[in-house]
């Protein structure tokens, strides 16, 4: 069966981390751009950052340049985000992507991240 499973997620506090996983079945990440995708209550899903199969060349969204990182390993057919420096408005349910050229996307089902004091 072909997943992504996503976890990671809780409550922190403002100026915590977090790092999220990403764990991929079903088939290999390697040949794949990995995504992470966020939708706050109320809001749009909107793209985080990614990271290519090939390279590993990564892209942010403005609003979490210098605080969030992207990276893969193959090995374990898994993604990661590590998150630093979170903000209340990084709330939001958290999905992972894979995407390839000529394939359906596959996403997973979400893990809740929710930055408060």
């Amino acid at each position: 069966q072909v997943q992504l499973v996503e976890s990671g997620g809780g409550l922190v506090q403002p100026g915590g981390s977090l790092r999220l996983s990403c764990a991929a079945s079903g088939f290999t990440i390697d040949s794949y751009t990995m995504n992470w995708y966020r939708q706050a209550p109320e809001k749009e899903r909107e793209l985080v950052a990614l990271i290519t199969s090939a390279g590993g060349s990564t892209t942010y969204t403005d609003s979490v340049k210098g605080r969030f990182t992207i990276s893969r390993d193959n090995a374990k057919n898994t993604v990661y985000l590590q998150m630093n420096s979170l903000k209340p408005e990084d709330t939001a349910v958290y999905y992972c992507k894979a995407l390839r050229r000529g394939r359906q996307a596959i996403w997973g089902q979400g893990t809740q991240v929710t930055v408060s004091s």
